[in-house]
């Protein structure tokens, strides 16, 4: 009893400075910001034919619709510039080769007029077909220039008609652009052909999909949007790795995106002085379906090929985002002049196809590199993120060692006095 009651106090307290070790932050990751221009969005509205129908709170989707935008475009932030897109709007016959060029910008992006927006809105009526693919590489040209936010709003009844341009592909198509566009989507239809076709799309570019069924929900969630692109975001800078350390791009502290192909690896290189603490981390977007039981790795690799640190992520099989990091502290150098080292950062993933699945383009990746002023010492930097704390750690096991033995010593003592009264 007394041996456990022991090793329960010593446990405790272990675990407890464990975590309390684990939870102080890394630290900040350097907060490089440049002036941004004016955030864009471009709504994309399906005009097609299919929205006369009348399930959404007793009126047609149009109807629901248009109260939507209009309730938007009276909450969009001053700052915003707002666009409208429609598909499917203007052309009303059967020939599919026509009905697929069948996107207009209804309002261009720029500073808002809320009347004549409105105004454009009140004259849509359900006319064609759905060619979101095509809408989708307009919506981007449309938001084409810039360095500040920019998003498409994408509000659909329907699949598109318009293969075999598929919309998701195009998707990825414009995320591997590396111009930091989100696609959102929006489905008024509880369908799970649309729903898959929506999230697709949504997912290629770190976009949202939400299945809507009612006025409501689709001017909030609409509006919720809206303001989110008004949000200060660091947009990623586009850089292509290479196979080989020795003619990848050397990147500074920031934010970079590049694109992974299946099995393949990218190289980047990084120059650390003496004195300074490299701080790099990576996510990979499966943005389509894979085969199970798969990883990322990043290294960082001396020029001569040998490995300082890694960190390792694994999956499942889910969409998703794999992510992992590492941390490198070059000693600081008793020279004054002590040039630099070049570090070599591999992205590498073990991803393989499913039965069907396109392996190109390759895998969003996103890249972030942050060197900074090191600890007094590169040592200092150790398991659990503890750094210098590891004499406190030492400190709360002794404690707790030495009051798990007073406590056995004072329960056995009172043991005694017990039996002996």
């Amino acid at each position: 009893m007394i041996t456990r009651k022991r090793l329960a106090t010593g446990a405790c307290t272990l675990l407890a400075a464990l975590a309390a070790g684990m939870a102080v932050p890394a630290g900040a990751v350097a907060d490089e910001t440049t002036a941004q221009d004016a955030p864009k969005v471009d709504l994309v509205l399906d005009v097609s034919g299919s929205m006369r129908a009348r399930d959404i709170d007793g009126g047609s989707r149009m109807a629901a619709a248009k109260q939507a935008f209009n309730e938007v475009l009276d909450a969009t932030p001053e700052e915003v510039q707002l666009g409208i897109r429609t598909l499917g709007a203007n052309y009303p016959g059967n020939d599919q080769k026509t009905g697929c060029k069948d996107t207009a910008q209804l309002y261009p992006v720029g500073p808002l007029d809320r009347t004549e927006a409105k105004t454009a809105v009140a004259t849509l009526q359900p006319t064609g077909w759905t060619p979101i693919g095509p809408a989708l590489l307009k919506a981007a040209d449309d938001l084409d220039g810039g360095n500040g936010s920019r998003r498409i709003v994408l509000i659909s009844d329907g699949e598109d008609t318009c293969a075999p341009l598929d919309p998701c592909e195009v998707a990825r198509e414009i995320a591997a652009k590396g111009i930091g566009l989100t696609i959102d989507t929006l489905g008024l239809v509880p369908n799970a052909k649309l729903s898959k076709q929506l999230s697709c799309i949504a997912e290629a570019t770190g976009g949202t999909y939400t299945s809507v069924q009612h006025k409501e929900q689709l001017s909030d969630k609409v509006n919720q949007l809206v303001d989110r692109t008004a949000d200060k975001v660091v947009t990623p800078v586009a850089v292509d790795g290479t196979e080989q350390c020795t003619s990848a791009p050397t990147l500074k502290s920031g934010l970079y995106t590049d694109r992974e192909e299946f099995g393949r690896h990218r190289f980047y290189r990084v120059a650390v002085a003496p004195g300074q603490e490299l701080r790099a981390s990576v996510s990979v977007a499966d943005d389509r379906q894979v085969n199970p039981d798969y990883g990322v790795t990043l290294r960082a690799i001396t020029v001569h090929g040998r490995e300082i640190v890694r960190g390792e992520a694994t999956g499942s099989g889910r969409t998703d985002v794999v992510s992992t990091g590492l941390r490198y502290p070059k000693a600081k150098s008793d020279e004054e002049d002590a040039p630099a080292e070049t570090v070599c950062l591999q992205v590498a993933n073990s991803f393989s196809p499913a039965a069907g699945v396109k392996t190109t383009p390759g895998f969003p990746l996103e890249l972030t590199v942050d060197v900074v002023d090191g600890p007094d010492q590169a040592g200092d930097v150790a398991s659990f993120g503890l750094g210098r704390g590891w004499w406190l750690l030492g400190a709360l096991v002794l404690t707790g060692f030495l009051a798990g033995v007073l406590w056995g010593w004072i329960s056995r003592w009172r043991f005694a006095v017990w039996r002996t009264n």
